[in-house]
């Protein structure tokens, strides 16, 4: 009789095991694009981030070193640099609220602005910047990049966690025409796996 019950209780739990992995998703957001790294000051600088449809970040996938860190000049203690140049990724400023965040807090999602040219990807899987699952809804992936002084550019795409596998539309807009740097970022794509 104790086998029978054992066995009825592993069939049972490998049935509600199966359910459970079909009802899961494993999603995966990928952003990319192509990177040219440009000469002079006020250039080379971007983020990747998410929001909800609320328009809050969710999470932050990279935001180049100098925007969130700055540098030290001479011998003051190192500014952020988009205090020390505003134009610097204003809308990730503005959206993360920069100025209410710790360096700690930063520093979880700042990488080396690249020294070499060269594609680069960035993987969301679905989970806030506490590392905990994002409920359903809507959400936009944003990329901008300050191309040269205050030419900004900003690349969108916006799914919901229903949104089937496959290439999302981007969309871009420029803040001003900037010949300077225009090779920056392109090819911007968004694949949700």
């Amino acid at each position: 009789m104790r086998r029978l019950f054992a066995m009825a209780i592993v069939a049972l739990l490998s049935m509600s095991m199966g359910y459970a992995a079909k009802g899961a998703t494993k999603k995966t957001l990928e952003v990319s694009f192509n990177y040219e790294r440009q000469n002079g000051p006020g250039s080379n600088q971007y983020a990747v981030w998410i929001e909800n449809d609320e328009g809050k970040v969710v999470r932050t996938l990279f935001v180049t070193a100098f925007t969130s860190k700055g540098r030290a000049r001479s011998n003051q203690k190192p500014a952020r640099g988009y205090t020390y140049r505003p134009a610097c990724l204003p809308t990730w400023v503005q959206h993360i609220k920069a100025q209410e965040r710790t360096d700690e807090e930063l520093d979880a999602v700042t990488g080396a602005t690249p020294q070499a040219s060269g594609r680069q990807t960035f993987v969301w899987d679905f989970k806030d910047q506490r590392g905990l699952p994002v409920p359903r809804g809507t959400y936009k992936v944003l990329v901008e990049a300050t191309l040269f002084n205050q030419s900004i550019v900003l690349y969108t795409a916006t799914f919901t966690t229903k949104t089937k596998a496959g290439q999302l539309i981007v969309e871009s807009s420029l803040t001003q025409p900037e010949e300077n740097h225009k090779d920056m970022i392109t090819d911007v794509r968004a694949l949700l796996k």
